[in-house]
């Protein structure tokens, strides 16, 4: 099986609202843009997706139970030690094992852009619970991506990240906080992400919580995608146990 990995350096540029505070535990991560095919590492157990037949489309809206292989799909490793990162499809669950401080990934769906998408997934956290699981939209190499990431010590943030060249990133905090909606500890929560444009919303098991204007970053859709980090505290073991694309 193959793994993506890509290195470079990550900067934190602040938001500039005064309302919202920056993130203080953000992990320092390393990243260049997402490539078009996988690259071999020589850590095992990662995801291969199979080839794929021309005459069926990929899907548009669909959702995701990984038990079959994981196709369509390609992992991003931005940051720590790729030997103590493992990316399973076992049990019907895709499983992020990260036993490296600090490190980052991410799962891009290739297949398709969307201007607007709602993305859900289910998530069960059974390691550290400093830690950030999350969804992806509009995502583009150009313009960059939004990514709302809850933790299970019960906090949340959203981010905007963009590549500045060829091996350089930013991550420009958009909103952070704590919600009495997050299950905290190793359990299982559901997340949604509705990105419509010039608005994102957000939602923690059934809730919708918060409305966010982001009219400002002028983005124009893009691919979805998964997001996990851990940050000193490891083991992170997080398991997807669904993930739901489909119209908003």
């Amino acid at each position: 099986m193959k793994k993506l990995f890509l290195v470079g350096l990550f900067f934190l540029v602040a938001c500039g609202q005064p309302a919202t505070p920056e993130p203080t535990s953000i992990p320092s991560a390393t990243a260049t843009q997402i490539l078009p095919t996988p690259i071999p590492v020589t850590a095992t157990n990662t995801l291969t997706p199979p080839p794929t037949s021309t005459s069926e489309p990929p899907p548009r809206f669909f959702t995701e139970e990984f038990n079959s292989e994981f196709v369509h799909w390609s992992t991003l490793f931005a940051s720590g030690d790729a030997s103590r990162v493992e990316t399973l499809n076992q049990d019907g669950k895709l499983i992020f094992e990260l036993y490296s401080s600090n490190a980052w990934l991410y799962a891009i769906y290739g297949a398709h852009e969307y201007q607007t998408v709602k993305v859900e997934a289910s998530i069960e956290s059974t390691g550290s619970n400093t830690n950030y699981m999350g969804l992806i939209c509009s995502y583009t190499e150009q313009e960059g991506w939004f990514e709302f990431n809850i933790s299970s010590d019960g906090s949340y943030t959203i981010l905007h990240g963009q590549w500045l060249g060829e091996g350089v990133a930013s991550y420009m905090p958009v909103a952070d906080g704590g919600s009495e909606y997050i299950n905290p500890g190793n359990t299982t929560n559901e997340i949604g992400l509705d990105c419509l444009g010039e608005t994102l919303q957000l939602y923690i098991n059934g809730k919708l919580f918060r409305n966010i204007d982001v009219s400002r970053f002028e983005m124009d859709g893009g691919k979805v995608g998964l997001a996990v980090a851990s940050f000193q505290e490891v083991p992170v073991i997080l398991g997807f146990d669904w993930v739901k694309v489909s119209e908003p």
